[in-house]
């Protein structure tokens, strides 16, 4: 997609403005729940997901306008399959009890994670984003929610990761999800994980539904690369 200066521009300050809204929201999820700003694993939490966030978008925006545009819009799309409407408003609830959760921990101090723990937490943030970001990279049809993109020439992603899984963004995510309740020194945190990866888990499943019954050679693919998320496990 070549995109016009004024598409270009309008595209990056509504990147601008989602992104620091949302990061803005996670703040005050964590800060309000701990009741405390002084929080140094949070800061640099933020911090990091500030750099990850502006710089997969920053890049999209360079190299793929229109799948930034895609990924900027709602998650609750008319397009979108009412399952998976259904799936996203339990995912992010999850995911918003899960940030509270942690800002809870910190507040009364049921944790007591060792620094190596939250040096592993890190590493895994640092490792899901670059594999998410690789995923971006090879499927420029990576929306935020299931639809099959038929204006936009919607086929199917083999190179990348997804030689290997077949959901490497949902791979990243996870571990992700193992890293920021390692970072943030909340083992409350880390034991509640399994029920986003849970609801995570069955999205994909019945995302790879849609996709075989309506995406050309997903059902080809999905007999050839036989993992969704770990080869040699699931």
């Amino acid at each position: 997609m070549t995109a016009s200066p004024e598409f270009h521009s309008t595209l990056i300050g509504k990147f601008i403005r989602r992104t620091a809204v949302s990061l803005s929201f996670v703040g005050l999820l964590l800060f309000g729940a701990a009741g405390t700003l002084n929080w140094p694993e949070a800061w640099l939490y933020l911090a990091l997901a500030s750099v990850i966030s502006f710089g997969a978008g920053l890049w999209m925006a360079r190299n793929d306008p229109a799948l930034l545009s895609e990924r900027l819009r709602s998650p609750f799309q008319r397009e979108q399959k009412p399952w998976d409407k259904a799936v996203m408003a339990v995912m992010l609830a999850l995911w918003i009890g899960w940030l509270i959760l942690m800002g809870l921990d910190q507040r009364y101090h049921w944790s007591n994670v060792p620094t190596a723990f939250k040096a592993i937490g890190l590493a895994l943030i640092a490792l899901g984003s670059y594999l998410v970001m690789l995923t971006l990279k090879a499927n420029s049809y990576a929306a935020p929610v299931v639809k099959i993109q038929m204006g936009r020439g919607h086929a199917v992603a083999t190179t990348g990761p997804y030689a290997y899984v077949r959901h490497p963004m949902y791979a990243g995510t996870l571990l992700f999800i193992a890293g920021v309740p390692l970072l943030l020194g909340s083992w409350w945190g880390l034991a509640a994980a399994p029920a986003v990866v849970l609801i995570i888990a069955v999205r994909a499943v019945f995302e790879e539904r849609t996709l075989e019954a309506e995406l050309d050679g997903y059902a080809d693919y999905a007999a050839h690369v036989r993992y969704r998320f770990v080869p040699y496990l699931w």
